[in-house]
This record gives structure tokens, C-alpha cells and sequence, in this order.
């Protein structure tokens, strides 16, 4: 298309002619490609997470991620939160990993003392890691049956070193978050050793 042409539609406004539109439906997201569950599994430190309607952990929020003797994806999960608006404590939930046609796809179900607020059974994807540095889980939890997009997600940043990601993973995870439509709704998850001092 001509600049002009373009130019002028942009005056216009109709951006959508020369540039494409963001696609946010969910089954398009992709995940992670030949995702190696060994090599994922270990501790991951949540540094930035964004958050699903209803209770959640809220921050100190550290993942061990292993594999059992079947070959099936575990996970244990622990962080603070806040009961009935002032009781404050630490909650430790175990996550157990159904597989799916695709690797980096799964059904999680958990048990723990949140269990009976949460939904269960959620999808979960690993989105994109490179097994050493970040990873980044997302989870839709209810569409939208008009178009596919997402009415109630949750997703995670994670990193293997609690004091944060490097400047270079830092530019990758904001560029996967453009792709989940989740750019500018992620807060900092805080690691100030309260699940340390409240086991």
C-alpha cells in the first residue's frame, strides 16, 4: 500500500488497513515447542504474576516443579495470603499435571489449604522458557464464547534467581506478554523472606 494511502487512512483512523490486528484468542497463544519437562523441573521464584478474579497467593511466591517415577509433571507451590481480609498467613499447594496432545499443555489440578476457594483442574501452559533463566505459565480460565478471547486468566513470570530476571530475559517476557494481550496488567511479585519466617 502506498505511504500516502496509508498515511492518510491512519488520519482517518482506521489503523486496522495497514496494520494487523492483534489477534487475542486463546487457542492461538502458542506454547512452548518440544517443552523438556526435565529440564523445567527444579525451583522457579515468581517475580511477576497476573492475577485471576477470586483468592490467589500473593507474594513470596516459590514453585518446585519435579518429575515422579511415571514420567508425570509435580509441583509444589508456596506463598502468602491473605484469608477473610486480615488473616495473614503462608499456604502450600501441591499441583499434580494431567498431560495433553501437546507437551507444554496441561491440566492442573491441586490440593492444598486454598484448594476448596480455587476452581481446579485449570489449563496451564508453559508458554515459553529457556529452562535456566525465565519461563511464563498462563491460564485461561473462562472464555469468551463471542470470539475466543479470555474472560479470566492468570498467568506467571517466572526465574530461577529470586533477586529477578536479566535485562535480556526481561525484553523477552514483555514481548510474550504483547502475545497473551496481558501487556501492562502484570504486578511485581515481592520476595521479602516472609514465607521463611512464617513456615
Amino acid at each position: 500500500m502506498d505511504m500516502k494511502v496509508c498515511g492518510l487512512l491512519l488520519a482517518l483512523g482506521f489503523l486496522g488497513t495497514c496494520l494487523a490486528e492483534k489477534d487475542c484468542t486463546v487457542d492461538h497463544f502458542p506454547v512452548k515447542q518440544n517443552f523438556d519437562r526435565e529440564r523445567y523441573a527444579g525451583t522457579w521464584y515468581a517475580v511477576a504474576k497476573k492475577d485471576p478474579e477470586g483468592l490467589f497467593l500473593l507474594d513470596n511466591i516459590v514453585a518446585q516443579y519435579d518429575v515422579d517415577s511415571n514420567g508425570r509433571m509435580i509441583a509444589t507451590a508456596k506463598g502468602r495470603v491473605v484469608l477473610f481480609g486480615s488473616l495473614e498467613m503462608c499456604a502450600e499447594m501441591i499441583g499434580k499435571f494431567t498431560d495433553t496432545e501437546d507437551p507444554a499443555k496441561f491440566r492442573l489440578e491441586y490440593s492444598g489449604l486454598l484448594s476448596f476457594l480455587e476452581t481446579g483442574n485449570d489449563p496451564h501452559w508453559v508458554v515459553d522458557t529457556d529452562y535456566e533463566t525465565y519461563a511464563i505459565h498462563y491460564s485461561c480460565r473462562r472464555k469468551n464464547e463471542y470470539d475466543g478471547t479470555c474472560l479470566d486468566s492468570y498467568s506467571f513470570v517466572f526465574s530461577r534467581d529470586p533477586n529477578g530476571l536479566t535485562p535480556e530475559a526481561q525484553r523477552t517476557v514483555r514481548k510474550w506478554q504483547e502475545v497473551l494481550c496481558l501487556e501492562r496488567k502484570y504486578r511485581v511479585v515481592v520476595h521479602n523472606g516472609y514465607c521463611n519466617q512464617n513456615p
